[in-house]
């Protein structure tokens, strides 16, 4: 026996926006913007090709100078309705979980209801699922700060 697991889990959060479907996707869709709410620490790389086939790259250092790499790859993309990516995560030499994510934008009133799920196989132990939706409430409190403040859609 290797002392290798995997644990499944997933979890979903609605947020209801002021926005319009159009705009709160630009959020997810313009690099400048994504890479201002995306990410809970300061970057040291950042990329995004936001397109059917394409990805996501974001590098953070931490003080001792590991660096926590998160990798997205675009699975399906419908201009203002729809989201759908895998992305994988780890720490150093360390995978620490793979995930299927869907985001779905649609009408609330004059705003967007914009659902999110996360599908992840959390592997050998290193992640819970509550630091997970601790992390992700907290990048979509960022998408909504980022919504009410610099970002302007094209």
């Amino acid at each position: 026996m290797t002392g290798r697991s995997v644990s499944h889990t997933s979890f979903v959060i609605e947020r209801r926006l002021m926005p319009p479907p159009k705009v709160v996707f630009q959020a997810w869709s313009n690099p400048d913007a994504k890479r201002r709410w995306s990410a809970c620490h300061a970057l040291a790389d950042y990329s995004l090709d936001f397109r059917v086939g394409g990805g996501e790259t974001s590098r953070v250092e931490m003080p001792d100078g590991t660096a926590y790499l998160v990798q997205a790859y675009f699975l399906d993309i419908v201009e203002s309705e729809r989201i759908l990516y895998a992305y994988n995560m780890q720490l150093g030499e360390t995978r620490l979980s793979a995930s299927l994510v869907t985001v779905l934008f649609g009408p609330n009133g004059a705003g967007t209801r914009m659902l999110f799920t996360e599908q992840v196989a959390f592997l050998d132990s290193y992640q819970d699922r509550e630091e997970r939706l601790r992390g992700t409430e907290s990048g979509l409190d960022r998408l909504e700060q980022e919504l009410h403040g610099a970002f302007i859609p094209e």
